[in-house]
């Protein structure tokens, strides 16, 4: 990577600078001198020029990653959503060459493997044309395709469209910014099993992922309500959908996940077992402990635990993602205590109701470790059975604080996204809690901080379907993804309705231009619409 040559004074007053509150004339419109950035970068500097982008821009790059030139045509559009449109036919009454005619990048690694910790970080410096240049230049630089996307994210939000000239301009050049994420972990959860969510949909939501920089899609397939996913081992599970027209194919699911990897983002299937596992007994009655209580999952026969096997072999032809999902959560063990067989079972293993759900959670660990999964599991499982959790599982805090200081104490990893800030369907939380959540609180061990992955907001599918999905989900998940990629220092302390909130306003607009149904920011209930007129950026 080329050194920046940026000073700490220099870094902390441009970023006081550049993120002061929006000026909004009568008019309602924004002052084009400020900068917006979200989420914020690591390190840059700016300068106080205007520079042109040639609607015609093109990429200059040797190496032949189909990533990189589909993103590279992906956020063009983007960027000249206007501009194209009008561009050939005045270019000749437009003046002197543009500014910024190539996107030059460049890619240090040929390896396009995506796995967890997957080098992130990137440089980018615009500064146009200079005396010995007929065309201007920006550079990308990077160690793998997936900093370059990072790259291009950010590219894209400082060409801004300018109505008086019907051109591209960057405001504010010369940019030359150096950044990483803080955190190698930065999620979202969707489920698909309250509410069944079309290809076509979770295809949005991995597209307005990227453009937050979120790097893990948490796909929570199956409940107790539907099992809409294929599983060749096991057809006959999908027979627990709720219609034969709600479903997911292999093909389906190959499709998310390319289309994920397009994008620099992982997506983690999750299996919740033995509990929330009822819909697995339409297809396989055997698997529920008897027809009048269904579940959790029979414990006490090995068919259950060849399905779960089963479906672990054949998602990890799917999935590549090294991080799996086995729930854990919520396990009421009434069903097993009120089974005469199952009863029986304990009696004989001399085990309570609660060593058979610490026996069906280790036996489910080794099933995936056995399929080279690295286990997740719900925070019960941790505090449940601390000392019997196999070393290599990644503990997921979601419902009381305080869980992730206790597991890194213990030599666990974390992922945090407790429900007081960060689950999405809690419609009253805003998004000042969502954004001040610190997945590092009450962590001061630095070794114990390396153990915090990073964290992941939740969007619950009971009251969320492909008509209110997007507009729940953001703005809020912009606010959890800066605290994820951003600096601590620049995130944290201060006044956030100065620091943070007009740049929220303006990434809201943004994606609004780009076609996600973000709602407003400041709205008492999360996803409601507008309560009357009023300019994007003030909502």
């Amino acid at each position: 990577m080329i050194p920046l040559s940026t000073t700490i004074a220099a870094i902390l007053s441009l970023f006081f600078l550049t993120i002061t509150p929006l000026s909004l004339s009568s008019s309602s419109s924004l002052d084009d001198s400020l900068t917006y950035i979200w989420p914020l970068p690591a390190n840059f500097t700016s300068g106080n020029l205007t520079l042109t982008v040639d609607p015609d821009l093109s990429i200059s790059y040797s190496g032949n990653s189909m990533i990189i030139s589909d993103a590279f045509l992906r956020y063009k559009r983007l960027i000249f959503i206007h501009a194209s449109k009008v561009s050939r036919k005045f270019r000749s009454i437009r003046g002197p060459a543009y500014d910024i005619s190539v996107l030059q990048i460049i890619v240090h690694s040929s390896d396009e493997e995506l796995q967890f910790g997957v080098d992130e970080s990137y440089s980018l410096k615009v500064s146009g044309r200079d005396d010995q240049s007929i065309v201007g230049v920006a550079t990308i630089e990077a160690n793998t395709v997936y900093g370059a996307l990072r790259a291009l994210e950010t590219f894209s939000q400082l060409c801004t469209f300018d109505y008086g000239s019907k051109s591209v301009k960057i405001f504010k050049a010369p940019y030359y910014i150096q950044d990483e994420p803080t955190f190698a972990y930065r999620g979202l959860l969707v489920d698909t099993s309250r509410h069944y969510l079309p290809i076509a949909v979770i295809k949005q939501i991995i597209d307005s992922m990227s453009y937050a920089k979120l790097n893990v899609l948490h796909w929570h397939i199956v409940d107790e309500q539907s099992f809409p996913l294929e599983t060749p081992s096991f057809p006959n599970l999908w027979k627990g959908s709720y219609s034969r027209w709600e479903r997911y194919t292999v093909e389906d699911a190959y499709e998310v996940v390319n289309f994920a990897k397009a994008r620099g983002i992982h997506v983690m299937p999750e299996i919740d077992v033995p509990g929330h596992a009822e819909s697995w007994g339409v297809g396989y009655p055997d698997l529920w402990p008897s027809l009048s209580c269904k579940e959790p999952l029979d414990v006490s026969k090995n068919f259950t635990f060849d399905v779960v096997s089963g479906i672990l072999t054949d998602l990890r032809k799917i999935f590549p993602f090294e991080l799996f999902h086995l729930g854990g959560d919520e396990v009421n063990t009434g069903c097993w205590n009120s089974t005469a067989h199952i009863k029986q079972w304990l009696l004989d293993h001399n085990m309570t109701s609660k060593d058979a759900y610490q026996y069906f959670v280790l036996r489910a660990q080794e099933i995936a470790i056995s399929n080279n999964r690295t286990p997740v599991n719900w925070e019960e499982t941790f505090i449940s059975f601390p000392s019997k959790m196999n070393p290599r599982t990644i503990v997921h805090n979601w419902l009381v604080s305080g869980i992730c200081p206790k597991a890194v104490a213990k030599g666990f990893r974390c992922i945090f996204s407790n429900q007081d800030a960060w689950y999405l369907d809690h419609l009253d939380v805003p998004w000042e809690p969502v954004y001040n959540a610190d997945p590092l609180e009450g962590i001061t061990n630095t070794t114990q901080q390396k153990l915090i992955l990073g964290g992941q907001v939740c969007m619950w599918g009971e009251t969320a379907d492909t008509s209110n999905i997007q507009q729940t989900i953001w703005p809020r998940a912009a606010a959890a993804a800066e605290r994820l990629w951003s600096r601590r220092e620049a995130t944290t302390g201060g006044n956030i309705n100065i620091t943070a909130l007009p740049r929220l306003h303006y990434f809201r607009c943004l994606l609004n231009l780009r076609g996600v149904q973000a709602a407003p920011v400041t709205n008492f209930y999360a996803r409601r619409a507008p309560i009357g007129p009023g300019s994007c950026y003030e909502q």
